[in-house]
């Protein structure tokens, strides 16, 4: 059987599990419980150091009570991929505990035909859905041995094909048992980045960050698959985590056809830093919660 080893434990978190226990903890508790029980999720994915906290507030909606399956969406940051790609493992690994992989949901997903298999080193090379994972397994721990995780790495997807695994999910995003989680850091700001956009009237360089983050914010809130395309088309806002936001968005947006109303809000926002010259750099990070009513 084999197991995903956690390979970013000891630079991206600790890879003491009593110490990332305590952590995770100490996030948890000081965040407020507000817009749940969850059924979707978008949090994070850099070093807990800088977004730790941010991503609590995501977790803190999650009801554990009620959720036995885990839908992990994450972008891939190495390799190049059309559509979405499965693991090849059936564990992940996390210095709390092992995460066992839905075996049931692979292979309803792989007889799709729209789904590729990872090769194992771009498996562990990927930090997108492993930074969720000691989360997963901390706010399950009472019910460890009931839940799966579905880790699902997404390809840079044209809006139609976000549309094609949005339905594909859906009937999966309507079941009260499972729980999405969509992994995204929100603009990546800085020459490194190769994306400098200011907008002076907005005020200072980490003020309108904050501004075009926050107006796309306001668009996922709305649910509006084509407008979020719209914004990023706009304002090539740095999202990495766009392509996973767009199939949730796409999900919603096939449910909504049914009748099914749904709530998605913004918890909490963070910068890594506030820019102010051209030299700068930072990333910002968001924790949102998407609700059934």
């Amino acid at each position: 059987m084999s197991v995903r080893q956690a390979t970013h434990a000891g630079s991206w978190y600790t890879d003491k599990g009593k110490e990332l226990n305590k952590q995770l903890e100490d996030w948890l508790g000081a965040a407020e419980l507000s817009h749940g029980p969850a059924r979707a999720i978008i949090a994070p994915h850099a070093g807990y150091q800088y977004c730790g906290a941010c991503g609590a507030y995501a977790y803190r909606q999650v009801s554990p009570h009620v959720v036995r399956r885990v839908f992990i969406l994450g972008p891939s940051h190495h390799v190049r991929l059309a559509g979405c790609a499965l693991s090849v493992n059936a564990k992940y690994r996390t210095p709390l505990y092992d995460l066992v992989i839905d075996e049931q949901i692979y292979s309803e997903l792989a007889a799709t035909r729209q789904f590729e298999w990872m090769k194992q080193q771009v498996d562990e090379d990927e930090h997108s859905i492993e930074m969720h994972l000691p989360y997963i397994a901390k706010v399950m721990e009472d019910f460890k041995s009931a839940v799966t995780i579905v880790p699902v790495l997404v390809g840079s997807l044209t809006p139609e094909r976000e549309a094609d695994y949005g339905r594909l999910f859906a009937r999966y995003l309507s079941d009260p048992r499972n729980l999405f989680v969509i992994s995204s850091d929100f603009c990546h700001w800085g020459q490194r980045f190769r994306y400098t956009y200011h907008d002076r009237t907005w005020g200072e360089i980490h003020q309108s960050i904050q501004r075009l983050d926050k107006m796309g914010m306001d668009i996922v809130e709305s649910l509006n698959p084509s407008a979020f395309t719209e914004y990023l088309k706009n304002y090539g806002n740095t999202i990495c985590g766009r392509h996973p936001i767009g199939v949730l968005l796409q999900a919603v947006s096939h449910l909504e056809k049914t009748g099914q109303k749904m709530s998605m809000k913004f918890l909490k926002y963070a910068q890594s830093s506030q820019c102010r010259t051209m030299s700068d750099s930072s990333v910002s990070y968001a924790a949102a919660s998407l609700v059934f009513e």
